[in-house]
């Protein structure tokens, strides 16, 4: 999962918006640098990432990803599964458009803003002015999104390259993201993420 659905989540599960954004900037335990609410969410993040990684929808698709590619299929798949929550929003989430949820999200992610980490910071102005959560329903910005990424982290440089991936298996990775995501929105809204 990338930012759009760790905040969907989260925000199903009644959890801290903030700790689920946060939590890939933070590493250990967190317990003594945030509020309780905040830390629960960091902790729901890296379940959600487990739980992720593990589901046996995701495995197979990492399967469909080239040898040169395949390292870096789980950040891809991460990216995708924010463009298909993203495009079917209105489906999956009708009571409230993914404009004022991102709103919303936004307000409540800034709270927290004066004692993160500094590229934590950084993320956030860029996330929320350029509409990032709204933006991933264009493949053309998940592109932009893996190539950015790419070139912060040159041994990420395959990110580039697995876009001819997700072209050559959209229909087939749609079709795993409704067969997961719904169960896992179910599972927030049990509070059992």
């Amino acid at each position: 999962m990338n930012f759009l659905a760790h905040l969907h989540l989260a925000h199903l599960a009644n959890s801290s918006l903030s700790g689920n954004l946060l939590a890939d900037f933070v590493r250990g335990n967190p317990e003594e640098e945030y509020a309780a609410d905040v830390v629960a969410g960091i902790f729901m993040h890296r379940r959600i990432d487990v739980l992720t990684d593990n589901l046996p929808e995701v495995s197979e698709a990492k399967t469909w990803f080239r040898p040169q590619t395949r390292r870096v299929a789980p950040i891809t798949l991460d990216v995708m599964w924010d463009h298909f929550l993203s495009r079917h929003w209105a489906q999956l989430s009708p009571e409230m458009p993914l404009p004022e949820f991102a709103r919303y999200a936004h307000t409540q992610v800034s709270a927290i803003l004066p004692q993160a980490p500094p590229r934590f910071v950084n993320l956030n102005e860029y996330l929320w002015s350029e509409r990032w959560l709204e933006r991933y329903q264009e493949m053309a910005f998940i592109q932009r999104v893996l190539n950015g990424m790419a070139s912060r982290r040159p041994r990420l440089d395959a990110l580039r390259d697995s876009w001819t991936d997700l072209d050559q298996h959209y229909p087939a990775l749609e079709e795993k993201f409704w067969q997961f995501y719904p169960r896992m929105m179910a599972q927030a809204k049990a509070r059992t993420l």
